[in-house]
């Protein structure tokens, strides 16, 4: 896409939301949109003499017109300050303390446009928020302050009962790290198809991502995958859950090199009288020169909350997870409360040497609609000659409208 569609773009969102100001208080009641998060994290990595300790407040404010005459107009900024910063933003300098991906910034989030004039379909232009699934591929890395999004388009069609079928045109990612990073932005040629139909088997999923990136040719992919999950719930009470996913990544777009890695996952759980439980595996594929990539997937949720491997390692792994969970029936306080511990055993799939184990652990108390306090921690353990072992807590209050 050229520097000129690129441009008009967001333009078209911008014209579209002042020229229908009047129209939309007119016809509908606007939504004033509030984030707040205030966070403390704290970093304790091998290899580093100090622990980076990091207070920062992400804040959100943005307005969403609400249906007008079948379109719909959003528009979010957002800020991300340091209150403590005695840590690596990447972005800062720091370099000698452990990395918080949370840089300083102030952005637009999103600019979108929306059109539901047409039964059974949705079109989304503009910069949005892009979760596919379980964002194991494609994502919104929510977790950190600074939010990934994406100046793309976006079809939703729903005619059929069960069927979803979706189609993405992304441009460009605005990635967690910020307009000051060199890699804070990528253009993309990308194209990404979904297909979900639930039946009375569970739900089937079938994907394709054809990605160009523009920027680091190296993560040009296409990756084709199908899935299924489904859940029942017993005689007893018991809910049962389950999914199985397959994936298959090759070389596209100007990538120099030649490839051919599979992915494959799965996970069964259970829960029952406010107690659940899982066990999953994931599986990389890597051919001892690259791995199996997601570069646009919320990856902070997958093999470990401690971001060691946030890319596959060039020989592969299998991470081999296990899960305990609890909500309280009657909270002490607030009106929700839940704990949860996972545990990881990685290792190497080419030569099987192993890549350490990770217990991570969480804490969410949900105070009313519109706030929560967390506390979480992740606990790495590497092998003889790294990856480094690193411990991280986060403690955060999080306001929400």
């Amino acid at each position: 896409m050229t520097m000129t569609l690129k441009s008009a773009l967001l333009l078209g969102c911008v014209c579209g939301l002042f020229a229908n100001t009047g129209a939309a208080l007119a016809q509908a009641e606007p939504d004033i949109l509030f984030n707040a998060r205030l966070r403390y994290e704290q970093v304790d990595q091998d290899g580093f003499a100090d622990e980076a300790s990091a207070l920062t407040l992400r804040t959100r404010l943005g307005v969403d017109s609400g249906d007008v005459g079948g379109f719909r107009f959003l528009i979010e900024a957002e800020n991300v300050l340091h209150l403590v910063d005695d840590f690596n933003s990447t972005t800062n300098g720091l370099a000698g303390f452990p990395v918080v991906a949370d840089p300083e910034e102030t952005e637009l989030n999103r600019l979108q446009v929306s059109f539901n004039g047409v039964s059974d379909t949705v079109a989304v232009l503009g910069r949005q928020r892009v979760i596919l699934g379980d964002a194991r591929h494609v994502g919104n890395v929510g977790f950190r302050q600074n939010e990934q999004t994406f100046d793309a388009f976006r079809l939703t069609w729903t005619g059929h009962e069960g069927l979803s079928l979706n189609y993405l045109y992304l441009d460009r990612v605005h990635r967690i790290f910020g307009d000051d990073h060199p890699a804070g932005e990528w253009d993309l040629d990308a194209h990404l198809f979904n297909v979900d139909y639930a039946g009375s088997i569970g739900t089937v999923s079938g994907f394709a991502h054809l990605v160009d990136n523009q920027d680091v040719a190296a993560l040009s992919a296409a990756t084709y995958g199908v899935r299924w999950s489904g859940q029942h719930a017993t005689a007893n009470g018991a809910d049962l859950a389950w999914f199985a996913e397959y994936a298959r990544q090759s070389e596209h777009g100007d990538n120099p090199a030649s490839f051919d890695l599979d992915m494959f996952r799965a996970q069964a759980s259970v829960a029952a009288n406010g107690l659940n439980g899982a066990i999953g595996i994931e599986h990389l594929d890597g051919n001892g020169s690259r791995g199996f990539a997601t570069p646009l997937a919320t990856l902070h949720a997958y093999q470990g909350w401690a971001d060691v491997f946030l890319a596959t390692p060039a020989n592969g792994m299998r991470d081999l997870y296990v899960r305990a969970g609890w909500t309280a029936a009657q909270p002490p306080i607030g009106e929700g409360l839940s704990a949860m511990v996972v545990f990881h055993d990685f290792e190497a799939l080419n030569g099987g040497g192993d890549l350490g184990s990770e217990l991570d652990a969480v804490v969410t108390a949900r105070l009313s609609a519109h706030y929560s306090l967390q506390l979480k921690g992740a606990f790495y353990n590497g092998p003889t000659g790294g990856p480094a072992d690193r411990n991280k807590v986060w403690l955060a209050f999080t306001v929400n409208y």
